[in-house]
């Protein structure tokens, strides 16, 4: 049954299109997320886990931020699209298509898809493919999620892959994509507290990440954007509505939030974000990006 809803899903002719296996930056972040990226570590969470902050004192702000894609999405329907799935790895990505059918996992990693058929099994299909030429049919999918998977792609192509997602949604549905701004305020405003802390420590000024690193090989390529860029790009061409997701980065949190009153001030965080949404959705991390197609 899931290979023949997976042929009525797949355009063929887009299939034959594709060139996401030749594309050397693609190549690289594949190899990445295949060989170390979704491999399980000692504590049984993946290695791209030392990306969050999964301390207990960060563990209610997380999960709640988490919770905030369902605000972008329409809860029920056939098919949701997951662009970029990974291995779905974390229990509050599940609910994303609790009242949907059909996940359909699309990703460049063979091995996200293999962890993320061990964790949803049955309720997911699951698509070797390319997040800017998706392998679909027009309006395909009732819904659609991207978590963290376009900053994968060159800036040049963040375009190509919002119309895509665009594309493959049906008409009167919306789509909820979360990626990172480049330099927010609040970043900027807390790096040299950050520096600071560093000296106070002993640990010194830390050297900048360069992302294709070969003697680095700890991260993958990635590029943000800005919301002047998104708007002029992405939002001259479809409705979009940015909404907070999560405003503080793993850096702030983990510099900033201590045990004694850390669960606090989270609080006090994720209320001002749902009190001033414009202000912390453009100016903290990770902005939450609703697609609605008319």
């Amino acid at each position: 049954m899931g290979q023949l809803e997976i042929r009525n899903l797949v355009d063929y002719q887009a299939v034959g299109l594709s060139n996401y296996m030749t594309n050397e930056t693609k190549q690289k972040v594949r190899e990445f997320y295949d060989e170390i990226g979704w491999r399980r570590e000692d504590d049984g969470n993946y290695q791209n886990a030392r990306y969050e902050d999964l301390r207990p004192v960060s563990r209610e702000y997380i999960h709640k931020t988490r919770l905030r894609v369902m605000n972008g999405l329409m809860p029920t329907g056939r098919f949701l699209l997951d662009a970029g799935s990974g291995p779905v790895q974390y229990e509050e990505y599940k609910t994303y298509s609790q009242g949907y059918e059909k996940r359909v996992c699309l990703d460049i990693s063979i091995q996200a898809l293999r962890e993320a058929r061990n964790r949803i099994g049955s309720h997911g299909l699951f698509v070797v493919g390319d997040l800017a030429n998706l392998p679909f049919k027009a309006e395909a999918f009732d819904g659609a999620v991207s978590m963290h998977a376009i900053h994968h792609l060159a800036l040049t192509e963040h375009p190509k892959a919002y119309a895509e997602i665009y594309r493959a949604l049906a008409a009167g549905r919306t789509a909820a994509v979360v990626n990172g701004w480049h330099n927010p305020l609040l970043i900027r405003l807390a790096e040299p507290l950050i520096g600071w802390m560093r000296a106070l420590s002993g640990r010194g000024a830390k050297r900048k990440r360069e992302w294709l690193d070969e003697e680095n090989p700890a991260g993958t390529f990635v590029q943000k954007m800005t919301p002047e860029w998104l708007k002029k790009e992405i939002g001259s061409q479809m409705t979009i509505e940015i909404k907070p997701w999560r405003s503080l980065s793993t850096r702030i949190l983990r510099w900033f939030v201590r045990p004694f009153g850390g669960r606090a001030f989270l609080k006090l965080v994720f209320w001002l974000e749902d009190a001033f949404p414009k202000f912390f959705a453009e100016n903290g991390q990770y902005p939450l990006i609703v697609i609605r197609k008319p």
